[in-house]
């Protein structure tokens, strides 16, 4: 087997890493009774929290910027928070809209939220103009709270948004409401909604996907408790946003699980995450693909051996750079997972095997798929073929009652994530849209995403809003976005290949400010192809296949052009731009 890929895993492999994991094993027995939850139990993100607060009221909760408090300190912070937000009269059951940056109010909003029983529904506050509007009208919300640091987000929208409350303002009316625990916490079942995380899906603008209390409560038991294992002293840093599922859902349920401490980072920085990570006494982080490639481009300093961290947790983390990082930062261990917002599955590295997104107990299928359309392919009749072990194929996760799909708020959109009769009469399955690799012993590899969302900077981007954006320049009349690999990075980066009006000029300094404007950062193209006409399908489909391809390759029938940051714009693509990107030098922003 090579170093940089892992085709299969064995039972040596898991029997190896055995040993190391005896001494959490009181811990992970305790957090396994925590899997048995059902949706009618007495089961909450708020409950877990208030008996934390209850059993170790002394023990620290939270770190931010020199910042500190106990559990005890946080409960009756978000108490007070509750408090206020049901004299705005929010009930069990809403929604509460929330568009703040990392830092403790933001926690403690989610936290209030939950333990009223409503649903907190995370925006993402890279969000802009249309996209965020569009996020807004599907929360139905009763209420928004806006933290000042947001204010172009909402200065950018359409109209402005009913029922805001600003953050400082509710921060300051907390300040004299009851601090007591609301009785509601405890009566809330792990069927109820959580929270609404906002995913690309495969198409489209921006889908609701539902995070209930069961799929929390469950992640808390498999990911944190059996799968990372912090334990009471553990602080965990985490500098990903709280909208993002791996913050709200691993992070702070791997954090409650152990009664640990969260360590709150306002945003990533690579040059400052070591610095960050000692001063938050961090003993373990959580990571998405692209911070650990960023880390590892740094130059070598002493603080890469500084820090107190044993374990790092997170997904993405690319097979090729996985014994580097280890070895460079002195890692112990590093829990690889799989998941996906709306996903029914979860695969989790709970025995330490090097290179491997890890095991999964729920049942799965890992199948033959059509590289056109991206959906699983059919036999003569109608069935659906597994590839073998060490292969490669499209993921799809069993729907049952023990591992329900909760889908999206849109119901249509929750209906075509679905194969249904895959083996046999009856059966459902849930499209990952994932392309994995089948390592035996129920442990797969992530290999790339299919369909019409691509990944880039640790965000998912979906085709058709960039599309939607760019049609909007005066020069192009048609767009096709889809991403492309760049050698050293990781996801994929933005290509839209466009056809022009006739007698129009391509403008690359107008169209990157107009993209900038539309589209979140991450999600602006790097590459702009002009080509002559877009080749179609029989169904009027774009052949998105044959572009990503060809990606930026040369092409004396087409134009390429690339990015150069927000002032620059588009200019003529030259050599080593593809480097440049790789090496965090393009596009200068």
């Amino acid at each position: 087997m090579s170093t940089d890929a892992r085709s299969t895993v064995s039972l040596v492999d898991l029997a190896r890493h055995l040993p190391a994991m005896a001494l959490d094993a009181p811990g992970m027995l305790r957090n396994a009774l925590n899997m048995l939850v059902t949706p009618e139990s007495k089961s909450s993100v708020g409950l877990y929290f208030q008996r934390n607060a209850h059993r170790h009221p002394d023990r620290l909760f939270l770190r931010f910027e020199g910042a500190s408090y106990t559990y005890g300190e946080a409960n009756a912070e978000v108490n007070r928070y509750a408090s206020v937000l049901a004299a705005r009269g929010v009930r069990r059951g809403d929604v509460v809209g929330v568009l703040m940056t990392n830092r403790p109010e933001t926690l403690f909003v989610v936290l209030a939220t939950v333990k009223l029983g409503a649903t907190v529904g995370l925006l993402n506050h890279h969000q802009r103009d249309q996209v965020l509007a569009h996020s807004l009208g599907l929360l139905d919300s009763v209420l928004n709270v806006v933290g000042a640091e947001c204010a172009e987000a909402i200065d950018s929208l359409p109209e402005p948004p009913a029922n805001v409350l600003a953050a400082d303002e509710l921060r300051d009316a907390a300040r004299d409401a009851d601090d007591g625990d609301p009785p509601s916490c405890a009566e809330v079942t792990a069927r109820e909604r959580a929270f609404l995380i906002f995913t690309s899906g495969t198409t489209g603008l921006p889908k609701a996907s539902v995070m209930t209390h069961l799929r929390w409560t469950k992640s808390m038991g498999g990911l944190g408790g059996l799968g990372i294992r912090l334990r009471g002293n553990d602080t965990l840093y985490c500098c990903l946003p709280l909208y993002h599922n791996n913050a709200l859902t691993v992070a702070l349920s791997a954090v409650l699980a152990a009664g640990g401490t969260f360590a709150l980072g306002r945003s990533f920085s690579a040059s400052r995450f070591w610095n960050e990570v000692i001063r938050e006494q961090a003993t373990a982080f959580i990571y998405i693909g692209e911070l650990c490639r960023y880390l590892i481009n740094q130059p070598a300093e002493p603080t890469d051996r500084q820090h107190l961290i044993r374990l790092a947790v997170g997904n993405g983390l690319r097979p090729e750079l996985w014994d580097e990082f280890k070895s460079r930062f002195g890692i112990e261990r590093i829990v690889e997972f799989y998941g996906a917002s709306e996903a029914n599955i979860a695969f989790v590295n709970a025995f330490g095997v090097d290179r491997t997104a890890g095991f999964g107990p729920l049942p799965y299928a890992v199948v033959e798929y059509d590289e056109e359309t991206g959906k699983a392919k059919r036999d003569k009749n109608g069935r659906l073929r597994r590839v073998g072990t060490g292969g490669v194929g499209l993921l799809l996760a069993k729907v049952t009652d023990r591992s329900p799909f909760d889908g999206y708020t849109d119901k249509a959109a929750s209906e075509a994530k679905l194969v249904r009769d895959g083996f046999e009469s009856g059966d459902v399955w849930f499209d990952t849209g994932d392309l994995v690799r089948d390592q035996g012993w129920h442990h797969i590899a992530f290999v790339d995403r299919l369909g019409d969302t691509f990944r880039w900077k640790g965000e998912n981007v979906a085709t058709t809003e960039v599309e939607g954006a760019l049609s909007k320049a005066e020069s192009i009349e048609q767009a096709v976005v889809y991403g492309v690999d760049i050698p050293g990075t990781d996801g994929k980066a933005g290509m839209a290949a466009v056809t022009l009006h006739p007698g129009a000029e391509f403008d690359g300094a107008a169209v990157a400010k107009l993209a900038y404007d539309q589209l979140p950062g991450y999600a602006v193209p790097l590459f702009i192809r002009i080509v002559h006409e877009l080749e179609q399908t029989s169904t009027f489909k774009s052949r998105k296949v044959d572009l990503r391809k060809q990606g930026y390759a040369d092409d004396p029938d087409s134009t390429l052009y690339v990015l150069a940051g927000r002032t620059e714009g588009y200019i003529p693509a030259y050599a080593d731009y593809a480097a440049d990107v790789a090496a965090g030098r393009a596009p200068k922003n």
